[in-house]
């Protein structure tokens, strides 16, 4: 993998930039859509390539080990073949996953111990391991096992697991340097920022991170429960260290003024579930601010869902139309709204992209953020 910084905004840390991959380029900020088991729901791998215009997209490790398994994935040649998305694919360790499931998990040295939330079977998750698997996931990027902290974490628990999470990527580093890549071509390793909202061990475990020299940092434990000034402080108190001539992810964040907000602060990289969720329950985010589909407001409005927006969807449904498949229940209802989603989030990070470019990116960044905050 490699990364280039193609412009940067003279009034903040917003940077545009270009990753290459041997499955193809991800042009930078970008927002990467969700396919947690395989698939990002309730959306066809046409319409990613077509009406979302996605250029990369997220696997999770923990959900697709369970199901269907490294076997079925080897057998097919990976999760590029699998699931016929040819573009470029990152995968979550699965800490997140595992983590959350605070009763039925054991953490220690070696790893974590779980149990999986389909038939409660027992399972181990160590730095190596999750490398091993995401090797047969065939991911163009492979992230480090680490634990995911709430955002109320107590400064001791805080440092202890971060600590913990440095342990595990020295293993995690170490697998995958002396492990290949299972179907032709080239796989990265980005391991993980922690440190919950302290200020030292957020700095403190950016140096380490940035001590490794992999291809690419993420920043993770944040929109976890922390209010967002904290993680906008986190973000860039971690930016300042990790290097500029590499890609910065920030891990499942989030609204769109989260994106902005983060992207004026130098990240490259977001991905969140909030889209296609939000989606499925009837809330769309626009260019004129966010809809509930459910409102009565909408039983007469035959404007189309998104006058500005990028998907066929948008121009061809109306408002009435996409609420009254929601009041019925149709499962149509859920598909045109997560498509719609999600190429508005696509649309975001390319007008983000296009004013760093100009040179008024924050002029316009103003002007959104008021937009995306109003509830129509």
């Amino acid at each position: 993998m490699n990364f280039k910084v193609l412009h940067t905004d003279p009034k903040s840390n917003a940077r545009t930039g270009l990753i290459t991959t041997d499955h193809g380029e991800i042009r930078t900020p970008i927002f990467m859509p969700v396919g947690t088991a395989g698939s990002v729901k309730g959306v066809h791998i046409q319409e990613l390539k077509e009406e979302i215009k996605a250029e990369i997209i997220l696997g999770n490790t923990y959900h697709l080990y369970l199901r269907p398994g490294t076997e079925i994935l080897e057998q097919a040649g990976g999760l590029h073949k699998f699931n016929s998305w040819d573009g470029p694919i990152l995968t979550d360790s699965g800490g997140y996953q595992v983590f959350s499931l605070s009763e039925t998990r054991k953490m220690h040295e070696k790893g974590v111990t779980f149990s999986s939330h389909i038939d409660g079977s027992k399972h181990l998750f160590t730095p190596e391991r999750t490398v091993d698997i995401q090797r047969s996931i065939g991911a163009d990027i492979i992230m480090a096992l680490d634990e995911c902290t709430p955002g109320t974490a107590d400064y001791n628990y805080a440092k202890e697991s971060m600590e913990l999470t440095h342990r595990w990527l020295e293993r995690g580093v170490k697998r995958f340097d002396e492990t290949e890549p299972k179907y032709g071509y080239s796989q990265t390793f980005f391991p993980i920022v922690q440190g919950c909202v302290y200020e030292d061990l957020r700095k403190q475990s950016a140096e380490f991170i940035a001590s490794q020299e992999r291809e690419g940092n993420a920043i993770g434990g944040l929109a976890v429960g922390e209010p967002a000034e904290v993680m906008y402080e986190m973000v860039e108190i971690v930016n300042e260290i990790l290097p500029k001539d590499k890609p910065r992810y920030l891990m499942g964040v989030g609204t769109p003024i989260n994106i902005l907000e983060s992207i004026e602060r130098g990240v490259d990289m977001f991905d969140c579930v909030m889209p296609t969720r939000n989606g499925r329950n009837g809330m769309l985010f626009t260019s004129q601010g966010i809809m509930n589909m459910r409102n009565e407001k909408w039983k007469n409005d035959f404007s189309p869902i998104d006058e500005f927006g990028t998907a066929l969807v948008d121009k061809i449904h109306s408002k009435a139309y996409l609420r009254h498949l929601f009041i019925s229940k149709e499962l149509l209802a859920m598909q045109i709204a997560s498509v719609h989603n999600l190429a508005f989030y696509l649309w975001l990070v390319d007008e983000a992209r296009k004013h760093i470019e100009a040179g008024d990116f924050i002029t316009w960044k103003r002007e959104m953020v008021f937009i995306l905050g109003h509830r129509l």
